[in-house]
């Protein structure tokens, strides 16, 4: 279990590094998700975030392989990861 979580808030982190660079996703995010930026500081390592982030990227697949490919990181793994926490899907 626990390292199920380490590995949510590894894909999590590569997510939020990805979008930290590139301001109009950023933006986008946190108005489909009804982030501030103030809200967003404070939930920086929450579960709630770590999800929010990799269901955005997972529902996205251009952005999930750009994103990927730039953290060095397989999409079957944040894949895996989002259909943990999404098992209906």
């Amino acid at each position: 279990m626990r390292e199920q979580a380490t590995e949510i808030s590894e894909i999590a982190d590569a997510c939020l590094t990805w979008l930290a660079a590139d301001v109009t996703e950023l933006e986008r995010f946190m108005s489909l998700c009804g982030y501030s930026p103030q809200s967003l500081r404070a939930a920086v390592g929450t579960e709630g975030l770590q999800h929010g982030l990799i269901d955005y990227f997972a529902r996205n697949e251009p952005l999930l392989l750009a994103m990927c490919a730039n953290a060095n990181l397989p999409a079957e793994r944040v894949m895996r990861a989002w259909y943990r926490f999404n098992p209906q899907s």
